[in-house]
């Protein structure tokens, strides 16, 4: 470890103010809060862990037509405009990616997912290439090809039944789905272990790990996100939405207001801009659910047309997305004047989610901000300018989707009459024969059918 220590270290001192994480531009620089960053690492453990050259990501990659127009401003404005900007421009073209419906989310959500597990990967690549050992940049992709075909096989399962059991070839695929899906990995187990070479096994297994833990944090999260894309448009746009108002209301507040530190780990975050956030990202996510909350085309679920061999986003809305009475609290009835009010059932649901994006959904960035720190680097790449890697966008994004497939699961999700029929097509007829034969007593005996003829 010390030869990797010295062959890392180049490329400037790794305890530079100008090499310290950019959540620090991400989310400690985002409140604007000046501090001093002097021994903010204290109690590093710098033995154990190696230093990482630095990267394209410390580079300044601001388009020269933005550096123009903004040279004159002092630092820290600048960076506000070039963060606005290009904020601004990722926001339109999400909401231009949701006009183009489930395809192309799904295609943006593989496309992502591929781009944050290269930023990761890459940063154990410069530290394991040292040693120049063999394989693990080859195996790192082939892992994530094994684990894309596990979920995406699943999924094709879960949600297309029609479309698997026209095709003879997707029905092999899917009855044998997961021990090909196991042969796969055990083939990538097996290339590793022919790959470890005498003196440096602890680092191999050191980057195996690496590579695991990379996958679980990018890869199953992902595929949670298409899940809930499934679920209804409405469950991908509102957790993402009210995930990047937290993260631009909390930057504002915290430029404008901030003065409170709220986290050593990433000591230019503020309480200001933490509860400024927190208030304003719950009633954005309630003003959002009540307006996708009008239109089918975001609260079905999305379902595959075997006649037109396409998405369909069609249903009678369930019971959450029409429009219901509910009385006021007796404290808040003064204060509105009213004493029974209309709103959507997911309104509330939005409460929920809107609380945990503020409260436990930017850990995901402190998250980050720790890894970056323990590595010495700033950002995950260089990708966006002002903002730093993918990753560095999509830390807490990953968080909020599992909170959100957990709670759909824990309080939304019922039983699915079209998946279940799905699943019945691709049994034996005999099988088919049998349930239906079942089914009919049960139905009987509850008359709700009426008895057989003698």
């Amino acid at each position: 470890m010390t030869e990797l220590r010295k062959r890392g270290g180049g490329g400037g001192n790794p305890d530079s103010g100008d090499n310290i994480s950019d959540k620090e531009a991400d989310g400690d620089d985002r409140l604007g809060l000046q501090v001093d960053l002097d021994g903010e690492c204290d109690g590093d453990p710098k033995g154990d862990t190696p230093d990482v050259p630095l990267s394209t990501s410390d580079t300044d990659n601001t388009p020269e037509c933005l550096n123009k127009a903004l040279e004159g401003l002092p630092p820290r404005w600048k960076n506000y405009w070039i963060r606005g900007v290009l904020s601004l421009a990722m926001i339109s073209g999400f909401f231009l990616i949701i006009c183009m419906g489930p395809i192309a989310l799904l295609l943006i959500v593989m496309t992502i997912q591929i781009k944050c597990f290269e930023e990761i990967i890459t940063i154990g690549y410069r530290v394991y290439r040292s040693y120049d050992l063999p394989w693990f940049r080859t195996l790192s992709w082939y892992f994530l090809i094994c684990v894309n075909y596990f979920f995406y096989g699943e999924t094709l399962a879960d949600y297309f039944g029609a479309l698997v059991q026209r095709e003879e070839p997707l029905q092999f695929l899917a009855r044998y789905h997961r021990f090909i899906s196991f042969a796969l990995y055990l083939a990538g187990f097996c290339m590793f272990v022919l790959s470890l070479v005498k003196k440096h096994y602890r680092l191999q297994f050191y980057m195996f790990a690496w590579t695991h833990v990379t996958l679980l944090i990018v890869v199953t999260q992902s595929h949670l996100v298409i899940q809930n894309l499934f679920e209804g448009m409405i469950w991908f746009i509102v957790p993402i939405s009210i995930v990047i108002c937290n993260d631009i209301m909390a930057y504002l507040f915290g430029f404008f207001f901030g003065r409170t530190p709220l986290i050593k780990l990433s000591p230019k975050k503020t309480w200001e801009g933490f509860i400024g956030g927190f208030f304003s990202t719950v009633v954005f996510g309630f003003l959002l659910a009540y307006l996708l909350s009008q239109f089918q085309y975001f609260v079905c679920p999305v379902g595959f047309n075997s006649e037109t061999n396409g998405f369909t986003v069609e249903c009678e809305p369930s019971d959450i997305f029409v429009m219901q009475e509910y009385a006021v609290p007796a404290v808040f009835q003064k204060t509105l004047g009213l004493k029974r009010v209309n709103m959507y059932p997911f309104q509330i649901h939005s409460i929920f989610l809107s609380s945990f994006a503020s409260l436990i959904g930017p850990f995901g960035g402190f998250f980050a901000s720790g890894f970056k720190r323990a590595f010495k680097i700033k950002d995950f790449a260089n990708t966006i300018p002002g903002h730093g890697g993918i990753m560095d966008r999509f830390d807490c994004q990953y968080l909020m989707a599992t909170f959100t497939h957990v709670y759909i699961a824990s309080f939304i999700r019922g039983p699915n009459p079209s998946k279940l029929l799905q699943q019945l097509l691709l049994l034996q007829p005999e099988q088919q024969l049998s349930i239906f034969h079942t089914l009919q007593y049960h139905l009987r005996e509850g008359n709700i059918l009426p008895p057989a003829a003698e």
